[in-house]
């Protein structure tokens, strides 16, 4: 009889690397230059009511988050819209795309110990080509031997990534219990939560805490050892 555990998917970003700090960056800015228009808390609502708008246009992504800014900004505007608001709009996206990939703590050698018994597979949504940047600037690329890049994760996005070993021998790790841990388990993997800071309010979700294949873990550092417990059967 096989091991009961035979690939591991990991999520990109805010699991193998820092992301979501970027975003709240370039938001507090946004907010700052539109401070003219609204309070803090009312001008942040606004934009987030148009990014989960904007979702199904533009995906997940610097550039659908860029885009949903602008909207926001011309929706707050009595009038036309100061051309230089919107061209510091546009630089603080490209700021974003530009920005170096920056790992998080333990993942070179935990990815580095665990491709050498497991096939481990990249599993992130966003846009096709800054994943594909982040993840060749990562140095990363060689320890998995598949990568999806997907518009949205369900659980037949994982049903189709962990298809060769099938689901049920599977593991899902990432800091988002909305795309990452539930859907996960909903395919029948075991799902592994690694919370990062402040989750995004769209990726919020309750904690299947008493579900047999959740596990929670402090950060990556601890991975090795949750994947022993799941192989031997904890």
């Amino acid at each position: 009889m096989g091991k009961a555990l035979c690939t591991i998917g990991f999520d990109a970003d805010d699991t193998l690397w820092h992301n979501q700090a970027f975003f709240k960056l370039a938001e507090d800015r946004f907010v700052d230059l539109l401070s003219d228009h609204g309070e803090d808390d009312a001008l942040r609502a606004q934009l987030l009511d148009i990014k989960k708008r904007n979702i199904g246009h533009y995906g997940f992504g610097v550039k659908g988050f860029t885009l949903s800014m602008i909207e926001t900004a011309v929706a707050l505007s009595d009038g036309p819209v100061d051309g230089r608001i919107l061209a510091r709009i546009l630089e603080m996206g490209q700021e974003m795309l530009r920005h170096p990939v920056e790992l998080l703590p333990h993942v070179e050698s935990v990815l580095g110990k665990l491709s050498a018994t497991y096939p481990l597979i990249l599993i992130t949504k966003g846009d096709l080509r800054h994943q594909e940047q982040k993840l060749a600037a990562s140095g990363l690329g060689e320890l998995f031997t598949g990568v999806q890049i997907v518009s949205d994760k369900t659980p037949e996005t994982y049903r189709d990534a962990f298809h060769e070993a099938g689901p049920d021998r599977a593991m899902m790790v990432g800091n988002s219990m909305k795309s990452d841990v539930i859907p996960a388990l909903q395919a029948g993997a075991w799902g592994v939560y690694v919370p990062h800071g402040e989750s995004w309010a769209m990726e919020q979700a309750s904690t299947p805490k008493h579900h047999p294949r959740y596990h929670e873990i402090v950060d990556l550092g601890a991975l090795p050892d949750c994947v022993d417990r799941v192989t031997q059967g904890a």
